[in-house]
């Protein structure tokens, strides 16, 4: 993109409109504080505000739920009206013609910078690069189970082997960056070139927005651009059970109950496929699979009675050789190629084998059938879903609202979620949904209960579940559930071992789902120490279940997720970056998973804090290693200096929650200063004379660290040094 001039036609606090001379536009706008907008396009795509109608309007709403800018910002010319210059409080962001290029600076450092090859677009693909500082590492851009530093990487958006998502940050350097689009964006992270950051973004006008802020901030920003996902209702947050291979309903209520009476407690089943329902032949209505659910009522009223709920899988799909499948080809509601055939898909197992068809939900009519038939499965007594929709559509795939392929990779499975989601949710208030998927599309953080795909039961496969849970944190996902394994047919001590060190990892996480080989623990080599541990640990998890719940109902204030690495929390503290297997549970605890055989592991605790062991109750000062040994039913955890952790009562089930009553005790780490993370806080910390003074812990018991006392005054506390 050559570039004649930069003349200002448009400027106002909120928006400057640059004219290129050479039939493009420059759009700047201070979005947000900390945030810019800029977009270039053609004169005509940019001349005034679009209207957004139809099929535009629904792919800018998968986008963006904030549009508009809320910030300010001042306008200057350089000088020799070479350029223009955006100021935002400390924050500028410059434009220059010759050679063209785009700067964004705090202060008179320059945070990032384009090339200065600038900027070139060819039948609406553009290409352009920023430079990279050595030294600097690259996070986010989806899921990963290897380094989280993603620089030297290829990363291709529509690939659906990358698992990627769109947004990237640098914590050295204070910047983030999204590209705001559903076509497929190519982010080249130094492959090529190790200094330059090139992208390739498949859109008609260029959209990217540019944050600067530590890690936490610049998520922030991002998921109230983007979204921002609700929180899960209370059953949800206790241990999930995947039905047993070969075990028919019945059977695997007995193998809840009989996990239950060795305190493995279970609140959810989740449903193998295939699908439990498909449409009736001769109308669009639900119709019960008869071999597996005979009479449904009384399949979720016995559920019910158990306190279990049940997340069924399901699809959109239409089984090919039916008389729906021919149907709906004649309606015109599959997903069909350019010459109108539908495109089938070999069978699956969601499918019980036979080869499908996809229903079209870029059609109203069609997504709002996918909406009610749903909804009506949520009255039968179902909980919650599992759906993936993510499939790698051909190019010539032609959906009713026109889109590509690559933009139908994006926008699919983001419908499949999204309707599934308003299927759930209904009309409760709060809005408390869960939806089970493996799919990452943009968007994703808008929806809770994350799935990482399958991972060995080795401890490999315990380190990779942890580096994809983190990875997807880094993206603004709240909620990351892991699965693991309890029993193999014969479990030697080493199986027994790493089963219990996972299952002590995901006690302090967003959630996991269990599979069990039997039912029975001590036919597969668990003897009863084993078996206290793994339900000591399940304790552990209810009396969780109010702090992780305060941290989901904190991500949808914050976007800050559940489980956080060492970079995301301690952006200025390089030497925690290297330990990248430990994470903040929330803002409080520091957790240090034991992921190798053994029971010594080295813990580094960031510097600038100190850290109260909560096993101990021992003080460290940061900026220190540390080798901690530990058995079966112990685990590395760290209280942050001045906050607290709010636990709640020992519960067989989520049933046994009593709501007027959640919380039983809270542990202080140090003088008291943040108000804590916990579910409806009603929890909040005053200092005044160095001292703390707590409203809301009338009837709690309160563990306060070494050298602290605590008096009570009615219904405040009052935390000071003792003397």
């Amino acid at each position: 993109m050559n570039l004649e001039s930069l003349k200002l036609v448009e400027t106002s606090a909120s928006k400057i409109r640059i004219d290129t001379g050479a039939s493009f536009n420059i759009v700047i706008e201070p979005h947000a504080p900390g945030t810019f907008r800029i977009r270039v396009g053609p004169t005509s795509a940019l001349a005034s505000e679009p209207v957004l109608t139809g099929r535009d309007r629904v792919h800018a709403d998968a986008l963006l739920i904030r549009n508009e800018s809320i910030g300010e910002a001042q306008v200057q010319c350089l000088l020799g009206q070479a350029g223009w210059l955006l100021s935002q409080g400390d924050l500028y962001l410059q434009v220059d013609r010759d050679p063209f290029c785009i700067k964004l600076m705090r202060q008179d450092q320059v945070l990032l910078s384009t090339t200065l090859d600038g900027m070139a677009c060819e039948d609406d693909r553009w290409c352009f690069g920023f430079d990279l500082t050595q030294g600097h590492t690259i996070h986010g851009l989806g899921e990963t189970s290897g380094d989280f530093d993603r620089r030297g990487e290829f990363i291709v958006s529509d690939d659906i082997s990358h698992r990627a998502l769109p947004i990237s940050w640098c914590p050295q350097g204070h910047w983030g960056l999204y590209v705001n689009t559903l076509g497929r964006v190519d982010h080249d992270l130094g492959h090529t070139e190790s200094h330059v950051y090139e992208i390739h973004a498949e859109s008609k006008v260029l959209d990217f927005f540019l944050f600067v802020g530590e890690p936490t901030e610049i998520l922030n920003q991002y998921t109230q651009l983007t979204g921002r996902a609700g929180q899960p209702p209370l059953w949800a947050m206790g241990p999930w059970l995947k039905q047993p291979e070969g075990k028919s309903i019945t059977e695997t209520i007995e193998f809840v109950q009989l996990l239950r009476k060795q305190g493995v407690s279970i609140d959810v089943v989740e449903l193998r496929s295939p699908m439990g329902w498909v449409f009736q032949e001769t109308r669009l209505l639900i119709e019960w699979n008869k071999t597996r659910f005979p009479d449904p009522k009384q399949a979720f009223d016995y559920f019910a009675r158990q306190s279990i709920q049940v997340c069924l899988p399901t699809a959109p799909v239409v089984g090919v050789g039916t008389d729906t499948f021919t149907d709906l080809e004649d309606r015109g509601w599959l997903l069909a190629r350019e010459n109108g055939e539908p495109i089938v898909f070999p069978g699956q197992a969601i499918t019980g084998g036979v080869d499908f068809a996809l229903l079209d939900l870029t059609h109203r009519d069609v997504y709002r059938l996918w909406v009610e038939r749903h909804r009506q499965l949520i009255e039968d007594g179902v909980g919650a879903f599992s759906c993936d929709g993510q499939f790698d559509f051909p190019d010539d795939v032609a959906p009713r609202g026109e889109e590509t392929a690559s933009v139908l990779r994006a926008l699919y499975p983001a419908l499949v979620r999204q309707a599934l989601n308003e299927a759930t949710a209904g009309h409760k208030v709060p809005h408390e949904a869960v939806v089970l998927s493996h799919d990452l599309h943009p968007g994703v953080q808008r929806f809770a209960w994350q799935v990482a795909h399958t991972v060995p039961d080795s401890w490999q496969g315990m380190a990779q579940s942890l580096r994809l849970a983190l990875s997807a944190g880094d993206n603004g996902v709240a909620s990351h559930v892991h699965s693991l394994k309890l029993g193999t047919q014969h479990s030697t001590d080493d199986d027994v071992a790493r089963q219990l060190r996972w299952l002590a990892m995901a006690v302090f996480s967003t959630n996991f789902s269990i599979e069990a080989f039997e039912a029975q623990l001590s036919t597969l080599g668990w003897n009863d120490k084993a078996c206290a541990t793994a339900a000591q640990w399940l304790q552990w998890r209810y009396r969780l279940i109010p702090y992780v719940l305060g941290l989901i109902e904190d991500a949808a204030r914050t976007g800050a997720p559940v489980q956080r690495t060492m970079a995301l929390s301690f952006p200025n503290d390089s030497r925690a970056h290297a330990w990248s297997m430990q994470y903040m549970l929330g803002p409080a605890l520091l957790v240090a998973p034991i992921l190798t055989p053994g029971n010594k592991i080295k813990v580094y605790l960031p510097a600038n804090e100190a850290w109260w062991d909560l096993a101990t109750g021992w003080r460290y000062e940061g900026g220190t290693e540390l080798e901690v040994e530990v058995g079966l039913d112990s685990m590395p955890v760290f209280g942050r200096e001045g906050h607290m952790l709010c636990l709640g009562l020992p519960v067989n089930h989520t049933g046994d929650f009593n709501t007027a009553r959640l919380l039983d005790e809270v542990w202080l780490f140090g003088m008291p200063v943040h108000n804590p993370s916990v579910m409806r806080n009603k929890i909040r910390v005053m200092q005044m004379q160095g001292s703390s003074y707590i409203k809301g812990l009338e009837g709690l018991k309160i563990l306060p660290s070494e050298g602290l006392e605590v008096k009570r005054r009615g219904a405040e506390v009052r935390i000071s040094r003792a003397r």
